[in-house]
């Protein structure tokens, strides 16, 4: 049978139907789910999906076993798989296996302290991570080899970064194939071999099918730096839960900081002071404001930033910087400049997250702007203990 020849789904947006299609799996001693997971993906009778590209995540025992296994000139199980279906093209190589490292940047032979599953998690992580980068691919992730907590950092990777056009799934393998080291495919011609406990058994036979795992996508609520930069494992899953978590807000003037999205985050005074202006009015419980008119300095609206500013800012020469540019009062560009700034630097530290915390303007005209929080999630600190900056 040639699988390259079944028509790719309709949708645009599915899987076969991008340039780029990765394979990624786990595996311990056990390198035959990379051969086994292909076919059943290449074989799949409504959504076929041959990768132009397979990675391996495993042990450096594990990385040993795959070349010698997969790649070598007398066994080469992925090579005689690709030439028997007829799968050309499919990149995997030497340096597409890659052998985790512990905390000491040394290749890891088993996962066996915490400290190991830290250094696998963020390992695993920092793989999903990269491959999802990229906008133009499609991931399909396998969890079905390797120590269970591989599968479960996989799977959870996946979940954090992954996107629409990504799968997940567990390879499924008829008795008496699961459990025997020589079996790596259902060949499309009679190969018998001895399964461990002793019977004889026809890989033609052979059933292997995919288990697609649904996931949940949590990708949209992460911090731009984290999709972007490396970050631990666990940084990332706190990252995820603060997204998810009711909004609160503290805000640490003396310190210059704000606690959001169980973030703390760093704001220069100009734009802590105007945060601190709505953050007062909603502890107030008052209607929202109106924002000075553009090119018309307002009086009102410079005494209540430079009340905020002055509680900020010990810095005398700064003060009265400020002071000399809202001498005659605040205009509206200004306010705009001002909440601009702001606004990026949140997204930037919350992604999207951080619409729970921005000045919202009310959606219709006029414009009267304010914090959509309530007054019991908002708060300011006078000593508060920060540990993170952003």
């Amino acid at each position: 049978m040639n699988f390259t020849a079944v028509t790719p789904a309709a949708l645009p947006s599915a899987p076969a139907n991008f340039a780029r299609r990765i394979l990624l799996a786990v595996s311990g001693l056990t390198p035959q789910i990379v051969t086994e997971t292909l076919y059943a993906l290449a074989a799949d009778e409504f959504a076929p999906f041959v990768p132009t590209e397979v990675h391996l995540i495993t042990s450096a025992d594990g990385a040993r076993r795959a070349e010698l296994s997969l790649l070598s000139d007398d066994l080469g199980w992925f090579h005689k798989l690709c030439a028997d279906y007829h799968l050309p093209g499919v990149r995997f190589d030497r340096s597409c296996i890659h052998t985790m490292r512990d905390a000491h940047g040394q290749p890891m032979n088993d996962i066996r302290t915490p400290a190991d599953n830290r250094a696998a998690a963020d390992f695993i992580t920092a793989q999903v991570r990269s491959i999802t980068a990229d906008a133009g691919c499609a991931l399909h992730a396998s969890i079905a080899g390797g120590r269970k907590t591989m599968g479960f950092y996989l799977g959870y990777a996946l979940s954090l970064f992954g996107r629409p056009q990504d799968r997940l799934s567990h390879v499924l393998v008829s008795e008496p194939f699961e459990s025997s080291y020589d079996f790596f495919y259902p060949t499309p011609y009679n190969r018998v071999l001895q399964t461990r406990d002793g019977q004889l058994a026809d890989t033609a036979m052979a059933q292997v099918t995919l288990a697609e795992i649904p996931f949940v996508s949590l990708r949209h609520g992460l911090p731009t730096n984290l999709l972007a930069g490396v970050a631990s494992f666990n940084d990332t899953v706190a990252a995820a839960r603060a997204a998810l978590a009711p909004a609160e807000l503290m805000l640490d003037l003396k310190r210059q900081r704000i606690l959001a999205g169980g973030r703390n985050i760093a704001l220069p005074p100009a734009e802590l002071a105007l945060l601190a202006v709505f953050a007062r009015e909603t502890l107030a419980g008052n209607e929202p404001l109106s924002a000075p008119t553009k090119d018309v300095p307002d009086p009102l609206w410079a005494q209540r930033y430079l009340r905020e500013y002055r509680r900020i800012t010990g810095n005398l020469a700064d003060i009265e910087c400020t002071e000399r540019a809202l001498r005659d009062g605040m205009d509206g560009d200004y306010f705009s400049t001002r909440k601009s700034k702001l606004e990026r630097r949140l997204k930037a530290a919350l992604g999207p997250a951080f619409d729970a915390y921005r000045i919202h303007d009310g959606g219709v005209r006029p414009r009267r702007y304010g914090l959509t929080l309530k007054p019991d999630a908002v708060r300011f600190a006078a000593d508060v203990a920060f540990t993170e900056e952003v």
